[in-house]
């Protein structure tokens, strides 16, 4: 009797080259925005840190509770965009898959510049869990029509609550003036991209998709034609689902996307209040806002290095210490950032390890008809 060969085939070695080389690429993905943050926060605290500031910070009951309290305002912005994703797929995914992809998107947006996001993988993710990869594509299109919406909309509230000397006008420094030009021409761009995505999802889907065709056929945009073409076809299936829509399906939806960002912004407000109590709170949350806009634009993974010094010269002078604004940002980053890159490098080798296993099935199902 024949016995089975149990030598590996000459492809195995070869997949697990592969294999060994996606876990690699993620390692140096986590390990890329931790080192360009932490070598930020080291320079800042050399530059600005002063020693004594240890001294005047009590860990306190207040202190340690206005930290849990940011803990609370993160898992509160993790629900948002749960819940969120449990309405788009109308109840499909389970509140666990939902947290899942949630977790996942967040770990993207960690390791890829901030212009890209989270949605850039977002429907392979929900693909996985069992929707299919058409309307997932159309369930992350909805979701960035959301988030570009909420700025939107949330710009003219903060700007009729908040003086906006206190926003831009607190300082003549080149730092002040260049993060208020910043933020009104990625303030702009948003505006745009949230009318052409509204005309495009929900007024005139086929009419947007055909301008984009006649504007990319042009010759010096020739080259993102093809992708014009997808992005037109993508926003037009979105738009054949969205009309159909209820009105509590669309305030469920845009209360989740509230929930979500508001939360983020809270997290900084809850540490104020710990470690900066006399700062007005209606400032730190507006300021958030503009935090969050201006970050749009870092070429850095998930905004490590470009958030941190942000964030101290920003609230500077809402704290009267350099050294207190490096801590706040500290722990801000840990809260806000750090832990979902935590919980992604525990996610994603087994979720990796899960598409390989289900590539050899495929293949070898194939092969077998």
């Amino acid at each position: 009797m024949k016995q089975p060969d149990t030598n590996p085939s000459p492809q195995q070695p070869s997949q697990q080259t592969r294999d060994n080389r996606q876990l690699l690429s993620l390692a140096w993905k986590i390990f890329l925005p931790i080192a360009i943050g932490a070598a930020v926060v080291i320079w800042l605290f050399h530059r600005e840190f002063n020693p004594r500031v240890w001294e005047t910070i009590h860990f306190d009951n207040r202190v340690i509770g206005c930290i849990a309290l940011a803990w609370v305002f993160m898992i509160g912005r993790d629900f948002g965009l749960s819940w969120r994703f449990r309405t788009l797929t109308d109840r499909q995914l389970t509140w666990l898959q939902a947290i899942k992809v949630n977790m996942l998107c967040e770990f993207t947006s960690c390791v890829t510049p901030s212009a890209v996001g989270g949605s850039a993988l977002g429907m392979v993710y929900l693909n996985r869990e069992g929707i299919e990869l058409g309307r997932a594509t159309t369930l992350m299109m909805t979701t960035l029509f959301l988030d570009e919406l909420f700025f939107v909309v949330s710009l003219p509230v903060i700007m009729l609550a908040i003086p906006y000397r206190e926003l831009f006008g607190f300082g003549h420094s080149t730092f002040t003036i260049g993060l208020e030009s910043v933020f009104w021409i990625v303030y702009s761009v948003i505006f745009l991209w949230t009318a052409i995505l509204f005309l495009g999802i929900i007024v005139r889907p086929h009419g947007i998709h055909r301008a984009l065709n006649w504007l990319f056929s042009l010759r010096w945009l020739r080259r993102w034609q093809h992708s014009a073409d997808t992005l037109g076809q993508n926003m037009e299936d979105t738009g054949r689902e969205l009309r159909l829509r209820p009105l509590r399906w669309w305030l469920e939806t845009f209360c989740g996307t509230a929930l979500s960002w508001s939360s983020r912004y809270l997290v900084v407000n809850a540490l104020f209040l710990g470690f900066a109590p006399y700062a007005d709170q209606l400032i730190v949350f507006g300021r958030q806002f503009v935090v969050w806009v201006v970050m749009m634009i870092s070429p850095t993974p998930g905004s490590a290095g470009v958030s941190e010094w942000l964030f101290t010269t920003y609230y500077g002078d809402l704290i009267h210490s350099s050294g207190i604004a490096l801590v706040i940002a500290l722990f801000w980053r840990i809260i806000s950032y750090y832990v979902y890159l935590i919980i992604g490098a525990c996610i994603m080798p087994s979720w990796i390890r899960q598409g390989i296993r289900l590539s050899r099935r495929k293949r070898s199902s194939s092969s077998h008809t």
